[in-house]
């Protein structure tokens, strides 16, 4: 099919200034901004304004409780199908692309690919590693269980163990790895600040990444973690809310990006207790709560990239939007939106996505007025979303 999105102001992904349409689309692709065209199908969307379509590229789909050791201790099939629903959720709100670093696996992935169910482009890294008692062990200190399934991380320890769990994730299709290099809000026996992995065991991945043309992102809070994981070849930075000068300027060396998700904090400190947060959880969140907006601040000003992600759990889902509410209040709608689209598009790899120009996939999020004078538009109210040249709903 071919389309044409006319009457509409742009945003192209990279420019401070809206340019001028129309978009037009062809086979899902973007054939050209500006100029004739004469395609099979108009979308007038005078007052309205075009946008990327957005990326998270911190989304767990089969995050789909708080209770960690719940998940773990269920069935795939029930995760995999709660975990479609929540991707069509994010799809229907404006994320075209999401990138889930805790889950995922290629059943999900080739039902996505073959239309079985509505979903952003899908880009996941399979279970997180962890070591014993880091932050994606699900076991409290009384508990001999085992939640034995691996939905959305697994144990591993020592440097021959994770050669092999990384190079089986790649053969299973992941499109990079994520470690857990830190303690975390909700794992129940760890204290946040201190740094997990092994250098050796960090090191042993980063190359084994590398060599296939990726990379490994890291959940990594203080300061002491984020160094720990940068200097042993970590490129994306998960959180960072405890981050301070010195450690930005490091990340900026080495070329690393953050990814925030403040989304996640604000709704745990507002929803909690509905949501069943324990309170071992509640109170490590508060410590990083307050953190996020500074750590964006410092990374901006050392010349970190910054991406965007949300992190939601459970039924604090529906929050993904306010995520984009907070971002703004932080960078402002331009480099917030930057972040949700062309930095995203080069953390991935992806320069097809994020931005509005000939050649790029045709996923495109289309609002009411301009986001740069009344940012709410991307949080509130009507939108169009196109995924590879097609409206939903169509």
């Amino acid at each position: 099919m071919s389309l044409s999105i006319v009457n509409a102001a742009v945003f192209d992904g990279e420019s401070a200034e809206l340019v001028e349409g129309p978009v037009h689309i062809e086979d899902g692709r973007i054939v050209a901004v500006g100029g004739g065209f004469d395609a099979e199908r108009v979308i007038d969307a005078r007052g309205r304004t075009v946008l990327p379509g957005l990326i998270d590229a911190h989304c767990h789909a089969y995050g789909t409780s708080l209770d960690l050791l719940g998940i773990e201790s269920s069935p795939l099939s029930y995760i995999a199908l709660l975990g479609a629903r929540r991707l069509r959720a994010a799809l229907y709100r404006g994320f075209t692309t999401v990138r889930d670093v805790a889950g995922g696996d290629a059943g999900l992935a080739r039902a996505i690919s073959e239309g079985l169910i509505e979903s952003p482009r899908y880009l996941y890294t399979g279970a997180a590693l962890s070591q014993t008692g880091g932050h994606g062990d699900p076991r409290g200190v009384d508990m001999d269980v085992c939640g034995c399934h691996s939905n959305m991380t697994e144990v591993v320890d020592g440097v021959d163990a994770v050669r092999l769990a990384v190079r089986d994730r790649f053969r299973r299709g992941a499109h990079a790895i994520k470690m857990m290099t830190s303690g975390g809000v909700m794992s129940l026996t760890d204290p946040i600040r201190i740094p997990q992995y092994s250098a050796e065991e960090i090191r042993v991945a980063t190359d084994e990444a590398a060599r296939r043309g990726s990379y490994v992102a890291a959940h990594a809070y203080s300061p002491e973690a984020i160094r720990h994981s940068v200097r042993n070849g970590v490129r994306s930075i998960e959180h960072g809310n405890l981050l301070d000068a010195e450690t930005a300027a490091l990340m900026a060396e080495h070329g690393a990006f953050l990814v925030p998700t403040l989304a996640t904090y604000d709704a745990m400190a507002r929803r909690g207790r509905e949501v069943g947060l324990a309170p071992v959880s509640a109170e490590k969140n508060l410590e990083v709560l307050d953190a996020g907006a500074e750590a964006v601040a410092l990374a901006r000003a050392a010349g970190v990239r910054v991406g965007f992600g949300t992190d939601l759990m459970g039924a604090l889902e529906d929050e993904q939007l306010q995520g984009i509410r907070l971002q703004v209040e932080i960078d402002g709608p331009f480099l917030a939106l930057q972040s949700m689209t062309s930095v995203n598009a080069d953390l991935l790899g992806r320069p097809d996505l994020g931005r509005v120009r000939p050649g790029c996939a045709a996923d495109l999020l289309i609002v009411d007025g301009d986001p740069f004078t009344d940012p709410a538009v991307l949080w509130k109210g009507a939108r169009t979303v196109v995924r590879a040249g097609a409206p939903l709903g169509d």
